[in-house]
């Protein structure tokens, strides 16, 4: 959700490029079920040059399909693009880095982009590839996955943390990659990055315990903590309502769920027209959007009066999921008044503007209660984009550490209520 600083773009024609349109490297052809292969099973490799803005880079990057687990548990394929360090260590060590894509569309994952497709939502894993530089010159390997899923089911955690643990898998059983099994891997994602990112990490114990055997540690920032409490702090802000927007559409799809009877004129309308875009193209499209300008009049007093809206948001919420095992840096800010969401709404309080700062307090809380070792940060005097400045810089040198084997630093009891 970073994406606020490209949003500009979206009304620039010059900006635009044609896109490479449908590759049929991202659908599994075999004979074989896709059910009878295991989680993070490779179904397809292929070698290309990294691509920035379309430009061949001299950095090898391997892609795979991979078998991965949708929401309801059915089997799926997913993409993950490897890139190579030029200078491979003795020992491999790799980074999988969570991007912020943040889209509806398929067609935006960053590996469409590594591959040299050009679009405007591709900026942002454009963007990201300066944050791959120093992992890459330090000899670490970096996965890239595409966490949203081939049907970029937007805001459904528990998708994007399976697509990155699988990832992980079909990176070390893929020859090509210079990894293996025993591989030591760190998780690092922003914003859409730390849904991947922590729901990896809470999802690992139980859904990739040879996963999470490898991982030293994990990074998250600006983190979606509690999606029902965010619904109410972005609802009718000039800036992140139309983060709203999206996530029923893509929860809906995630747990094919129909929403479109509670919705009214306007809300259908909204609905339809957003269903393949970019966070970058439904900002300026939404500002000011609230529940009760989507919904029928009968569903306008709150999200409750929906029973299957909130079993849906109840599945994609990180409290009260389980705790991760390794190590975790915490990043949030609390100044989202920068980016013209009050922090005075009763029962929310102070946010980053998208993000809800008492419920990541309460998660990291959650997650020491149950004896993660946690180093949770936050600042007061920024915003969500502000906030990924000067977190960035300490999530590398956090991460640095847990790969030397350090001890890693805790203040659970210095976290406040």
């Amino acid at each position: 959700m970073i994406t606020l600083i490209l949003a500009s773009l979206a009304g620039n024609p010059a900006a635009s490029a044609a896109s490479a349109g449908s590759d049929p490297f991202y659908a599994y052809s075999g004979s074989a079920p896709l059910s009878s292969f295991a989680p993070g099973a490779v179904l397809k490799t292929r070698t290309i040059p990294y691509h920035v803005v379309g430009i061949p880079l001299p950095l090898q990057v391997v892609q795979l399909l991979y078998r991965s687990t949708g929401p309801l548990g059915q089997p799926t394929a997913n993409v993950t693009s490897v890139v190579k360090p030029p200078v491979a260590p003795a020992t491999p060590k790799a980074v999988s880095y969570q991007s912020f894509y943040d889209s509806l569309n398929p067609e935006d994952g960053p590996s469409r982009a590594i591959a040299g497709d050009v679009r405007i939502p591709g900026l942002i894993a454009n963007f990201e590839s300066v944050f791959l530089v120093p992992w890459l010159t330090q000899g670490y390997t970096v996965l890239f996955p595409d966490t949203e899923g081939q049907t970029a089911d937007f805001a459904a955690g528990p998708e994007y943390g399976m697509n990155t643990l699988d990832s992980i898998r079909a990176a070390d059983q893929s020859p090509a990659t210079g990894l293996t099994k025993d591989t030591k891997v760190g998780a690092i994602g922003y914003s859409g990055g730390a849904i991947a990112t922590g729901w990896a990490a809470q999802l690992a114990p139980a859904y990739a315990p040879d996963v999470n055997r490898n991982l030293v540690g994990a990074a998250e920032g600006g983190v979606l903590a509690n999606p029902r409490k965010n619904l109410d702090y972005v609802s009718g802000t000039p800036v992140w309502a139309g983060a709203l927007a999206m996530a029923l559409i893509g929860a809906g799809r995630a747990y094919d769920i129909d929403l479109t009877p509670y919705l009214n004129s306007q809300g259908l309308a909204l609905y339809n027209k957003l269903q393949n875009s970019s966070i970058i193209d439904a900002l300026p499209q939404t500002s000011g959007i609230t529940w009760q300008k989507l919904v029928k009049p009968e569903y306008a007093s709150s999200p409750e009066s929906i029973p299957v809206f909130v079993d849906t948001i109840k599945k994609i919420t990180m409290l009260g999921a389980a705790s991760p095992t390794v190590p975790m840096l915490i990043g949030q800010g609390a100044n989202g008044i920068l980016e013209g969401t009050p922090g005075n709404k009763p029962g929310i309080g102070a946010g980053d503007g998208v993000m809800v700062t008492a419920d990541v307090r309460a998660l990291a809380r959650q997650f020491c209660a149950d004896g993660t070792t946690v180093q949770y940060n936050q600042y007061n005097l920024l915003s969500h984009v502000g906030t990924a400045a000067a977190w960035l810089p300490l999530a590398l040198t956090w991460l640095d550490g847990r790969f030397a084997g350090k001890a890693a630093p805790d203040n659970c009891a210095q976290i406040p209520r």
